[in-house]
């Protein structure tokens, strides 16, 4: 079976954006939310803050009844 993209229902702080992509990839959310804040602080904030509105935006909410 394919996996699909997400955003987390359970494992989010905003959006749920980062804990999605973190089950996507299988890897611990809070370790890419690390990455992510740093990747953003290094590069002025703003790209980080417009790329997670974006994702926000366009990834759809995973439905209740998708296994994670």
């Amino acid at each position: 079976m394919k996996k699909k993209l997400y955003r987390s229902n359970q494992d989010k702080m905003l959006c749920g954006v980062l804990g999605g992509l973190a089950e996507y990839i299988g890897i611990d959310s809070t370790l890419l939310r690390i990455i992510y804040a740093a990747l953003s602080f290094f590069s002025a904030g703003f790209p980080g803050i417009v790329l997670y509105i974006i994702c926000a935006i366009i990834i759809p909410e995973a439905p209740f009844d998708v296994e994670q």
